[in-house]
């Protein structure tokens, strides 16, 4: 009898689209798949829990722009990775989940795991959800579905792997199904025409640069226009980095556009980017209602969904800076020059402003000298956020050097992701440092992901910025009437850095701030996966998160 089953197809059909890592759970009904790993020399990560599988792969996704893989076993495995579907599909990360099912012929039989159709959940979560049914069939669907998650709108996708068509043994023909996906999508150059015409009559131009542009490749081709142009850039979370953090022209992520002042851009060029949670800020929105808007995204319902799209162009973010390179746009360089000094002066009035706001304090650690601390330690390195409050805070200091390099909450805003993307990260660029700041609250969800730290001999550094406190849910009910009691939102005093320990990686207790910096750096040193846990002071509100607090009070 062949050996060549469902689990040594995929495993050699992901090597052929260039996967040289599975993030797994193990369960009976997907042994095939790890045996087919195995066999095909495929690296497996396995791990504790299904729904950091789930955010590992994403993060691979997201630091290689190469298909990510997440395997769990039925049931229960395959709901709890079902908020990674639903992160994946909300962010467009291309990653293909494979679930394990029943056999086709124990269907209603009340067997182990089964009840459930596993197809229909993930459908809505997902580009496209399906199941094969004979053993011949698994590669080719598998094909399939990741064609649909690597061609853009990028996203995830799903294939049922019922058990006794997964491990059944096939016909060995040598064949591996074609993978080409199609190019990127080019721009009607009617539409560059129109789209180089809005920005010349622009006296304050501004680029919003988004999480297509990144898994375009398009830094190369946004710097030179942004150089050439001498149009300022702010960019989403995930295409943070794509202009370094340190150029004269980077005003930073989007939510910065908040605080320039009176003046406010005329026309936004809009890059693989969407509007919405990320856009729509407090401060008479990050782009005034009267700015005229080009908006460029491979997928068309996205065009003129939240804000109005002045000129739509359904093309590849990259595609359309190549066309305006080809031809730049004659821009008037001295009024450009005075409004890119406005950009310059808020984006370094800004951190003014916290430190002057944080001088003199007392008590625990400010949380903002804490994330300048946290940030300047990792500015090559693979930046991971997690938690709410915490995540506000780093927004403020994070200064990456390079692209796909901050990974953090999309619109989805699920927490307890960040140790399964640094997880993803770690593995999918080994050569590079990756840290963590997770909130105490956000640790919770999968810290016996530690563990998985550990075992696999991933040296990411993990600092918990730990204020005993849900600290985001905790500042709505402060802000409310008197009659909400503050319920359900305090945190005991949890040891982290006791609790690395016990999983096996470094833990260091961190309670004043001249400790943090050194800590950091023995951590980086050590080369061995690190909890700091640093105490900090719950009383001093991030501001983004406070103007989201105000906004809603009540």
């Amino acid at each position: 009898m062949s050996a060549f089953n469902g689990g040594v197809a995929i495993a050699r059909l992901l090597t052929s689209a260039g996967v040289d890592t599975v993030f797994a759970l193990h369960g009976a009904h997907v042994d095939p798949l790890f045996q087919g790993a195995a066999a095909e020399g495929l690296r497996l990560v396995d791990m504790r829990h299904e729904a950091a599988v789930g955010h590992a792969a994403e993060g691979y996704a997201r630091v290689t722009r190469r298909l990510g893989v997440a395997v769990v076993t039925s049931g229960p495995g395959f709901t709890n990775v079902i908020t990674s579907m639903a992160n994946a599909f909300t962010d467009g990360a291309p990653v293909l989940y494979l679930a394990g099912a029943p056999g086709i012929g124990e269907a209603e039989t009340n067997g182990l795991q089964s009840g459930i159709d596993q197809v229909a959940l993930a459908k809505p979560v997902t580009k496209w959800s399906g199941q094969a049914n004979r053993p011949q069939d698994v590669a080719r669907l598998a094909a399939h579905a990741i064609r649909v998650a690597l061609t853009a709108p990028m996203g995830p996708v799903f294939l049922n792997l019922p058990q006794d068509v997964l491990g059944a043994p096939i016909p060995d023909d040598g064949a591996t199904p074609a993978l080409a996906s199609p190019g990127p999508a080019w721009p009607a150059p009617a539409s560059v025409d129109a789209a180089r015409a809005l920005l010349e009559g622009a006296k304050r131009p501004a680029i919003y640069v988004g999480a297509e542009a990144w898994f375009a490749n398009a830094g190369e081709a946004l710097r030179t226009f942004v150089e050439t142009s001498g149009i300022p850039v702010f960019s989403d979370f995930t295409a943070h980095g794509l202009i370094p953090a340190d150029h004269a022209l980077y005003g930073g992520t989007g939510h910065k556009l908040a605080y320039v002042g009176a003046e406010r851009p005329d026309v936004v060029l809009a890059l693989g980017a969407r509007f919405g949670l990320f856009t729509l800020g407090d401060a008479s929105h990050l782009f005034p209602a009267d700015a005229k808007v080009i908006h460029v995204h491979t997928n068309g319902a996205e065009l003129g969904k939240v804000r109005r799209a002045d000129l739509a162009i359904v093309a590849d973010a990259g595609a359309v800076l190549d066309a305006l390179n080809a031809v730049p746009p004659a821009m008037e360089h001295a009024a450009l020059d005075a409004w890119a000094r406005t950009v310059r002066a808020a984006k370094a009035a800004r951190p003014r402003k916290l430190d002057a706001d944080a001088a003199g304090h007392n008590g625990p650690i400010h949380p903002w000298h804490a994330v300048k601390a946290v940030a300047a330690a990792a500015r090559d390195a693979i930046m991971v956020a997690d938690g709410a409050e915490a995540y506000h805070w780093l927004n403020e200091a994070i200064a990456q050097t390079l692209p796909g390099s901050y990974l953090t909450h999309g619109h989805f805003g699920a927490m307890g992701i960040g140790l399964g993307l640094a997880i993803g990260a770690q593995a999918a660029a080994p050569e590079r440092r990756v840290m963590l700041l997770s909130g105490d609250g956000a640790m919770g969800f999968t810290i016996a992901e530690l563990d998985s730290l550990a075992r696999h001999h991933l040296p990411v550094v993990v600092v918990v910025m730990n204020n005993h406190s849900w600290g985001a849910s905790q500042r709505f009910q402060d802000a409310a009437p008197a009659a909400r009691r503050v319920i359900g939102t305090t945190l005991g005093d949890a040891r982290y850095a006791e609790v690395a320990r016990g999983f096996g990686c470094d833990g260091v207790t961190v309670t004043e701030l001249a400790d943090l910096a050194p800590a950091l750096d023995a951590a980086f040193a050590s080369g061995r996966p690190t909890v700091i846990d640093v105490r900090v002071d719950y009383a001093p509100p991030a501001p983004e998160l406070a103007l989201m607090v105000l906004a809603r009070k009540g």
